[in-house]
Formats: structure tokens, C-alpha cells, sequence
């Protein structure tokens, strides 16, 4: 995503140079070429900086998806191990539910 942004950017100020190549072939007035240059280093400046800043957000977002996949499968190994031990209380109260039973039938 960033690279297609970046391409983006760099073909927006391909055209922008080419924009320059044509107004600067009409007008041959050096201060003008020296303020349009300029810009377009601002420009690409602007540009840089945009994607250092997509970057540093694209790393914190997926550190925090790790993090997210990490506590969720350990979660998931809990909860897992809950309902055994809840299956298993289950079990053995309905078994001694079961005896109890027994014990007054046989009384």
C-alpha cells in the first residue's frame, strides 16, 4: 500500500516535471524556473515525509496485530482449558448425583 502510494506521488511529480519541461520551454525566465524547482522540492520533501509517517504507523499497527494474536490465542488456550475442567466437574457431579441415586434406591 505504501509503495503504491509512493508510486503514486512519484508519477504526479514526473508530470509535474514535465509540466515544468513545457512551461519552462515557453518561458525561458530563469527566477520562475528557480521558484518552480523549488516547489517540487518541497514537493518530493512532502512526499518523504508522508511515507516515513505511513511507515512508522504501518510498523505500531502491525506490532499491535501481534500483540492481538498473541493474547488471543492464548486466551483461546484458556478458555479451552475451562470448559474441560467445566466438562469435567460436569461429569463427576452428575456421576455423584448418579451414586446418591443408587445409594437410596438401595436403601
Amino acid at each position: 500500500e505504501i509503495e503504491n502510494q509512493l508510486i503514486t506521488k512519484s508519477k504526479t511529480l514526473d508530470e509535474l516535471k514535465q509540466s515544468l519541461a513545457l512551461n519552462g520551454s515557453a518561458e525561458q525566465n530563469p527566477e520562475a524556473l528557480s521558484l518552480r524547482i523549488a516547489e517540487l522540492c518541497e514537493m518530493v520533501d512532502s512526499i518523504v515525509s508522508q511515507v516515513a509517517q505511513l511507515k512508522t504507523s504501518t510498523q505500531s499497527i502491525l506490532e499491535q496485530w501481534r500483540l492481538y494474536d498473541e493474547v488471543y490465542a492464548e486466551v483461546s488456550l484458556m478458555t479451552t482449558r475451562y470448559l474441560y475442567c467445566i466438562d469435567q466437574c460436569k461429569r463427576s457431579v452428575v456421576s455423584l448425583e448418579a451414586l446418591e441415586n443408587q445409594v437410596k434406591t438401595l436403601q
